[in-house]
């Protein structure tokens, strides 16, 4: 596995930068700090390596940076309402970072810290993070593991562990900014894309916090369940649409089992690069990038709004605060599980 360094933090803490890949030449490199995705390198249509998420080329970006690019989001990912939880009759504050709200954790969330690197391969990496009782305001001493493996069928398998000696919430998504074209390509609202849900989950407001309902997509500019341009209604007079300048909603997925399933696919016709997206978690969140500042990422390519989309599995938002939400808390001493591989392939 080959490791380069990645700069120093603004601690004076060196990062680095490991490169895991394949057989038939798919690259991905991750750095230590966040346990972040830095590159994903596939094949084009034309055998041309195309670079297909959005970052920066070294850690003191990143550290400033606000976009969660590539990041390992915990120890909850989207938001939290009033930043605040109650488990068992206790009230947790968190940290207030958005609008009187809790967005990934907070200012000091794994995605903003060192991890350690447990175990590696050629084509595989862990890193490992312990998360001290009330760290980011969540109950309970955690140790946190996350593994990153290129298989031989052009996938990246990310895979979750966590477990806490209290009852707590965890609920880990990565946030890789994609754009089947290549990062620095233009709009990725061209790209066409499929998600396997029915619902989605409404907000109430421009704070982004679910209203508690699934509303059906079926009429409205959330039906995805035809493939379909991503930005072909991204602007249509909506008002969920208007609170978020666009997509920032979670999809409650349509799942057929209990483990990984498809729920996803999301196809260039530009580059020939399909991508498959494959979880057991039981949402998605499908962000098309309204809020990412234009700003310089890798390579001096300029990165600009709806230039990229993500797709983040997930529990739904504001799950441990909604009781007819599927509940992100795991009991203490038990495992928490999840894996969630993006697939790619040529059309």
């Amino acid at each position: 596995m080959e490791t380069r360094t990645f700069g120093r933090t603004a601690e004076g803490k060196e990062a680095s930068l490991y490169t895991i890949a394949n057989h038939a030449g798919m690259r991905v490199l991750v750095t230590d700090f966040g346990a972040t995705v830095v590159s994903v390198f596939v094949k084009d249509k034309n055998g041309k390596d195309t670079d297909v998420i959005f970052g920066y080329d070294n850690v003191e970006e990143y550290q400033n940076g606000m976009s969660y690019f590539g990041a390992t989001v915990g120890r909850n990912c989207n938001r939290i309402s009033d930043a605040k939880i109650t488990i068992d009759g206790v009230e947790y504050l968190l940290d207030n970072n958005d609008r009187g709200n809790n967005l990934h954790s907070g200012p000091n969330g794994v995605s903003k810290r060192m991890w350690n690197v447990k175990e590696h391969s050629e084509s595989s990496i862990t890193f490992q993070i312990e998360d001290a009782d009330r760290q980011q305001g969540f109950p309970g001493n955690a140790d946190i593991q996350v593994t990153f493996a290129v298989t031989e069928k052009n996938e990246l398998a990310i895979s979750y562990h966590a477990v806490a000696d209290k009852k707590t919430v965890f609920n880990f998504t990565n946030h890789s900014y994609f754009n089947l074209n290549g990062v620095g390509n233009g709009t990725a609202m061209e790209h066409i894309l499929q998600i396997q849900a029915s619902h989605y989950t409404p907000v109430q407001d421009a704070r982004a916090i679910p209203t508690g309902e699934l509303a059906p997509v079926e009429g409205t500019p959330f039906d995805f369940r035809e493939p379909k341009p991503i930005g072909r209604d991204v602007d249509e007079k909506h008002e969920q649409l208007g609170y978020g300048n666009g997509y920032d909603h979670n999809f409650a997925l349509d799942r057929k089992t209990s483990g990984v399933e498809k729920v996803a696919t999301v196809y260039s016709q530009k580059s020939g690069i399909q991508m498959d997206v494959y979880t057991d978690c039981v949402g998605l969140q499908l962000y098309s990038a309204n809020f990412a500042p234009a700003q310089t990422g890798k390579g001096g390519k300029t990165y600009n709004g709806r230039d990229a989309f993500c797709l983040e599995t997930q529990y739904f938002p504001n799950a441990v605060n909604e009781p007819d939400f599927i509940t992100p808390l795991t009991p203490a001493g038990e495992a928490y599980e999840s894996q969630t591989i993006y697939a790619f392939s040529i059309v």
